[in-house]
This record gives C-alpha cells, structure tokens and sequence, in this order.
C-alpha cells in the first residue's frame, strides 16, 4: 500500500444537502497513486486523530481528489467550515480499493453516505454500471447527476417513497441483470447484497465502515470478523485488509 501525506489546496466547497459536503482538492502526487474505493485520512487542526474519508472521485490529468462527506461529530462540522483557497493536509490514497474490471457489466449498491465511494467505479466503467442508489428522502438524494453523468444506468430508491422506488435497494437490484456487485453503505443492506450475489452466483465487493485511528494498520482499532477458506474466523482491519472485502469473507 503506497500512500503519502500532503498539504492540498481546497480549490472548491459545495454544500450538497443540509448535513453533506463536497470538496475537491489539488492534489497530484495523491491523485496518481489512487483507485476507486480507497480513502484518505483528514487532519483537522486542533483535533489529535485524523478523520477518514472515502475518495468519491479522482482526476489523474487535472491533479485533483473529490471527497463527498457528511457531518458526523465536531471534526467534520469542523472540516464543512473550510473555504476555496484552504490547504488541508491529508493522508492518502489508503486502504484497498474496489477490483474494477471493465468487461463486466457492474451493479453498484450504495446507501446514504455510502454512496461517494461508488461514483469512481462507475467512472471508470461507464455504460457498463448499474448504480442503483437508497436514501431516507428526496431531500437526501446526492451524486444522481453524477452517476448518469459517468454513463451508469442510475435508479433511486428512497425509504419515504418521496422520490424513486418506495422501498428498498435490494427490490430494485433485484430486476436487474450483472455479472459483478460492488457495495458500500449499511451492515443490513450489505449483508443483502452479498446473499443477492450468491443467489446469482457472481462475485461481491463491499466497501465496509469502522471506526478507526492511525488508518494504516498501526493501533489496530477497526477490527473485523473475517472468515478463511476453511471455515474458521480471524480478526482483520478494516484501514489494512479492506474497507473493500469480497463479501463471503466478511462474518456477517
């Protein structure tokens, strides 16, 4: 895992919903070295540990990383504050990311806050993307725009059935056809997600969420239950192993 920390300049700061923000930073050493699915580490000043972010998206030609982030505690609230012109010094590119093939036509399956993390796959697969994307409301609907503007085929659910489908993720994947899953959002829906895949017998990736601390391995706080081959457990870490796991490995 390469990686490298460096002060980056803030070059915008989007406001997306009432919670949700969007920065994109110059950053051309980090830019290079990153792939879909990874994240960084976020130093905000006065506060110890850094804060981890998932990279939404990554320009390799304009040198820049697109981090979509929600407001979770004082940190965040924190980092929402900074403006364009800001140097924010960050950690990056960590973590093992999502195994893009672009033969394969893809379904990805985000929820809430879940849902930046896929916006790199689906941009480097195009046409070949399904996104099919879940939120409380219509109010917190983020990246559609996005996602149908990489080329993905772009389906919304909502649990209010104020906009899209009524209901849930899973309904909707369930009507489509793919020969490959790419997930990251909540335990219940991953774990959904992963018996779809074993239903229709293709691979599964899912991009999981821990708290954490160094995020490279080090104070070993974002344990996971993993399974081996033969059946037994072991405790790996979500910085290190993942976040992106193959979903049977995960100890659902």
């Amino acid at each position: 895992m390469k990686y490298d920390s460096k002060p980056c300049k803030l070059l915008s700061a989007r406001q997306l919903t009432g919670d949700v923000f969007d920065f994109v930073l110059e950053a051309p050493a980090l830019a290079a070295m990153a792939r879909p699915g990874q994240f960084a580490q976020i130093l905000v000043p006065g506060h110890t540990l850094r804060r981890p972010i998932s990279i939404c998206g990554i320009d390799k030609t304009a040198g820049t990383l697109r981090f979509v982030f929600q407001i979770r505690g004082q940190g965040t609230a924190e980092l929402a504050q900074f403006q364009p012109g800001s140097t924010i010094e960050i950690l990056a590119p960590l973590g093992n990311g999502f195994p893009v093939d672009k033969s394969k036509r893809t379904l990805l399956v985000g929820g809430g806050i879940g849902v930046p993390p896929l916006l790199g796959v689906a941009a480097q697969l195009g046409e070949k993307a399904i996104a099919v994307l879940g939120f409380r409301n219509k109010d917190a609907v983020i990246l559609e725009e996005d996602f149908q503007a990489a080329g993905a085929k772009t389906f919304i659910a909502t649990d209010d059935g104020s906009y899209g489908h009524h209901g849930l993720v899973t309904d909707l994947c369930q009507e489509q056809d793919f020969d490959c899953v790419m997930a990251c959002g909540p335990a219940p829906m991953l774990k959904a997600v992963t018996a779809l895949a074993e239903q229709r017998g293709v691979p599964c990736y899912v991009s999981l969420e821990e708290r954490m601390a160094c995020g490279i391995g080090a104070c070993l706080g974002c344990a996971v239950a993993l399974n081996k081959e033969d059946g037994t457990q072991y405790f790996g870490h979500v910085c290190k192993d993942g976040p992106v796991f193959e979903s049977h490995r995960v100890a659902w």
